[in-house]
């Protein structure tokens, strides 16, 4: 299957761009400040940052799911007004359909594009294979564990042959054990063959040890309201083992680096909790 054509150029362009809530209280809340950010074609980025910092509500503003209330976004080049042709969202909280199979979970994307039923499942059915669900097709949500769920979660998204893929957290809620296994399999359909090849990612994650083993570049953000206070690049060749990779002394060293900056931002966030509650 051929990979997606894209633009040249970036795949996402933030310009200072600032998102602000009207709060239950009547005030003003600015979730995102003067935030710049650019994610190559192609590019693995990872973003961390403090609880509640804003690293969602960028996701939201690349999608489309949000409007900035100033500054820029921009998709291949366009000004984002709406949800953007090629963009995959893969949230926290998976969103199978409990009254359909894995099959026609997977289905949904294809057959909402317009293929009719007979190319939706064939669609469907390389998918699931591709993520190790095979022979769970028949199967409802209901009989998967977690991390089977995790993959028909994936296979939902990729099916729809995204040229970005926006990652919230999509992992947090697994083991640690099922956690690292989906990591592996992220990295192999998105560096192997195929349409999850050359789609520009980016993973938010609360894990920093997550952060480093997935991303080419790790972006930290800053207490909030949220912008990009450092970016590191990742060292670390390709193809990765999630298990591996993390008892190597280059992850170590690019680990502390990035830690030593996001301990800050960690800090201050505590003593903003500190302050409220007193």
């Amino acid at each position: 299957m051929p990979t997606q054509e894209t633009p040249d150029g970036p795949a996402i362009e933030l310009r200072g761009a600032t998102k602000r809530f009207r709060s239950s209280s009547g005030g003003v809340h600015t979730a995102v400040r003067d935030l710049d950010l650019t994610v190559d074609s192609g590019e693995f980025v990872a973003v961390v940052g403090p609880t509640g910092c804003g690293k969602s509500t960028t996701l939201s503003l690349v999608s489309g799911l949000e409007p900035p209330s100033g500054g820029e976004v921009l998709v291949h080049g366009a000004p984002v007004g709406g949800i953007p042709e090629g963009v995959g969202y893969m949230f926290q909280t998976d969103a199978v359909l409990p009254w359909r199979s894995v099959l026609d979970n997977v289905a949904t994307g294809p057959r909402y594009r317009g293929a009719g039923k007979r190319e939706a499942r064939a669609k469907a059915r390389e998918w699931v294979e591709r993520v190790g669900l095979g022979g769970f097709e028949s199967y409802y949500p209901h009989q998967l564990s977690g991390g089977m769920r995790k993959r028909v979660a994936l296979a939902q998204t990729l099916v729809n042959e995204p040229s970005i893929l926006l990652m919230d957290e999509p992992f947090s809620a697994l083991d640690v054990q099922t956690r690292g296994l989906m990591q592996d399999e992220l990295l192999r359909l998105w560096s192997g063959t195929g349409t999850a090849r050359g789609a520009a990612v980016v993973f938010v994650t609360h894990d920093l040890e997550e952060a480093v083993v997935l991303g080419d570049r790790v972006v930290v953000m800053t207490a909030g309201p949220a912008t990009v206070k450092a970016s590191f690049d990742v060292p670390l060749e390709r193809p990765r083992d999630a298990e591996e990779i993390r008892l190597t002394p280059e992850f170590l060293d690019i680990y502390r680096e990035v830690w030593e900056s996001l301990r800050e931002e960690v800090q201050i966030t505590r003593e903003r909790g500190a302050d409220r509650a007193a």
